[in-house]
Protein backbone atom coordinates (compact mmCIF):
# COMPACT_ATOMS: atom_id res chain seq x y z
CA UNK A 1 0.00 0.00 0.00
CA UNK A 2 3.00 2.36 0.03
CA UNK A 3 5.49 2.60 -2.97
CA UNK A 4 8.37 4.97 -2.80
CA UNK A 5 10.39 5.94 -5.91
CA UNK A 6 12.62 8.90 -7.46
CA UNK A 7 15.33 7.54 -5.94
CA UNK A 8 18.81 6.90 -8.19
CA UNK A 9 22.93 7.68 -8.34
CA UNK A 10 23.41 11.34 -8.22
CA UNK A 11 26.85 13.35 -7.71
CA UNK A 12 27.51 15.56 -4.61
CA UNK A 13 25.50 19.08 -5.02
CA UNK A 14 22.84 17.04 -7.36
CA UNK A 15 18.82 16.49 -6.76
CA UNK A 16 16.35 14.46 -6.65
CA UNK A 17 12.66 13.97 -5.49
CA UNK A 18 11.48 11.13 -4.29
CA UNK A 19 8.06 10.25 -3.75
CA UNK A 20 5.69 7.82 -1.59
CA UNK A 21 2.30 6.99 -2.97
CA UNK A 22 -0.07 5.57 -0.42
CA UNK A 23 -3.00 3.43 -1.22
CA UNK A 24 -5.74 4.76 1.34
CA UNK A 25 -9.11 6.10 0.91
CA UNK A 26 -8.47 8.56 3.37
CA UNK A 27 -5.30 9.62 2.75
CA UNK A 28 -5.64 13.33 3.95
CA UNK A 29 -6.07 11.37 7.63
CA UNK A 30 -2.80 10.56 7.51
CA UNK A 31 0.85 11.55 8.82
CA UNK A 32 3.77 10.35 6.26
CA UNK A 33 7.07 10.18 7.73
CA UNK A 34 10.62 9.51 5.60
CA UNK A 35 13.08 7.56 7.13
CA UNK A 36 16.60 5.86 5.87
CA UNK A 37 18.61 3.46 6.16
CA UNK A 38 22.69 3.31 5.50
CA UNK A 39 24.68 0.08 5.28
CA UNK A 40 25.45 -1.02 8.78
CA UNK A 41 23.75 1.81 10.54
CA UNK A 42 20.33 2.20 12.16
CA UNK A 43 17.31 3.36 10.32
CA UNK A 44 16.93 7.07 11.20
CA UNK A 45 14.02 9.66 10.98
CA UNK A 46 14.90 12.15 8.04
CA UNK A 47 11.53 14.14 7.93
CA UNK A 48 7.92 14.14 8.50
CA UNK A 49 4.66 15.58 7.05
CA UNK A 50 1.49 15.85 8.82
CA UNK A 51 -2.03 14.78 7.94
CA UNK A 52 -2.87 18.86 8.29
CA UNK A 53 -0.08 20.27 6.51
CA UNK A 54 0.51 22.22 9.28
CA UNK A 55 3.88 20.30 10.44
CA UNK A 56 6.90 19.73 8.20
CA UNK A 57 9.85 18.50 10.37
CA UNK A 58 12.96 18.25 9.02
CA UNK A 59 16.17 16.12 11.17
CA UNK A 60 19.18 18.93 11.22
CA UNK A 61 21.50 17.44 8.87
CA UNK A 62 18.77 18.11 6.31
CA UNK A 63 17.55 21.42 7.04
CA UNK A 64 18.16 23.85 3.87
CA UNK A 65 18.79 20.95 1.89
CA UNK A 66 15.50 18.80 1.97
CA UNK A 67 11.76 19.70 1.68
CA UNK A 68 8.68 17.57 2.01
CA UNK A 69 5.24 18.19 0.71
CA UNK A 70 2.30 16.29 0.09
CA UNK A 71 -0.45 16.12 -2.05
CA UNK A 72 -3.64 14.74 -0.80
CA UNK A 73 -5.50 14.64 -4.59
CA UNK A 74 -2.84 12.36 -5.63
CA UNK A 75 -2.39 10.33 -2.28
CA UNK A 76 0.97 11.51 -2.73
CA UNK A 77 4.12 13.15 -0.58
CA UNK A 78 6.98 13.84 -1.62
CA UNK A 79 10.53 14.37 -0.63
CA UNK A 80 12.73 17.12 -2.57
CA UNK A 81 16.81 16.48 -1.74
CA UNK A 82 18.93 19.30 -2.83
CA UNK A 83 22.27 20.12 -2.71
CA UNK A 84 23.04 16.39 -1.70
CA UNK A 85 25.98 14.72 -0.10
CA UNK A 86 27.78 11.24 -0.03
CA UNK A 87 26.22 10.75 3.73
CA UNK A 88 22.97 11.14 2.32
CA UNK A 89 23.28 7.43 0.73
CA UNK A 90 20.86 4.78 2.23
CA UNK A 91 17.96 3.40 1.49
CA UNK A 92 15.14 5.63 2.00
CA UNK A 93 11.82 4.59 3.64
CA UNK A 94 8.19 6.07 3.40
CA UNK A 95 6.02 5.22 6.01
CA UNK A 96 2.41 5.94 6.97
CA UNK A 97 -0.29 6.28 9.90
CA UNK A 98 -3.46 7.36 10.88
CA UNK A 99 -3.12 8.68 14.11
CA UNK A 100 -2.48 12.77 14.01
CA UNK A 101 0.06 13.29 16.70
CA UNK A 102 2.45 11.09 15.07
CA UNK A 103 3.82 13.71 13.41
CA UNK A 104 2.02 17.21 14.76
CA UNK A 105 2.37 20.83 15.55
CA UNK A 106 0.41 22.32 18.28
CA UNK A 107 0.76 24.62 21.06
CA UNK A 108 3.79 25.93 19.56
CA UNK A 109 5.81 22.54 19.71
CA UNK A 110 6.65 20.01 16.80
CA UNK A 111 5.90 15.99 17.80
CA UNK A 112 7.17 13.30 15.78
CA UNK A 113 7.62 9.66 16.49
CA UNK A 114 10.71 7.97 14.76
CA UNK A 115 9.35 4.23 16.39
CA UNK A 116 9.02 1.87 13.39
CA UNK A 117 6.14 0.11 15.15
CA UNK A 118 3.95 3.42 15.28
CA UNK A 119 3.42 3.06 11.85
CA UNK A 120 0.62 1.11 10.09
CA UNK A 121 2.27 0.72 6.52
CA UNK A 122 6.04 0.79 5.49
CA UNK A 123 7.15 1.01 1.91
CA UNK A 124 10.38 -1.37 0.37
CA UNK A 125 12.44 1.87 -0.32
CA UNK A 126 14.08 3.44 -2.72
CA UNK A 127 18.07 3.41 -3.06
CA UNK A 128 19.46 7.16 -2.99
CA UNK A 129 23.18 6.60 -4.06
CA UNK A 130 25.39 10.07 -4.33
CA UNK A 131 28.84 9.80 -5.80
CA UNK A 132 31.69 11.86 -4.53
Amino acid sequence: QVVESGGGLVHTGGSLRLSCVVSVSNFDYYAIGWFRQAPGQEREGVSCISSSDAAHILIDSVKGRFSISRDNAKNTVYLQMNSLKPEDTAVYYCAADIDAEICAYYSGSYYWSVIKDDYDYWGQGTQVTVSS
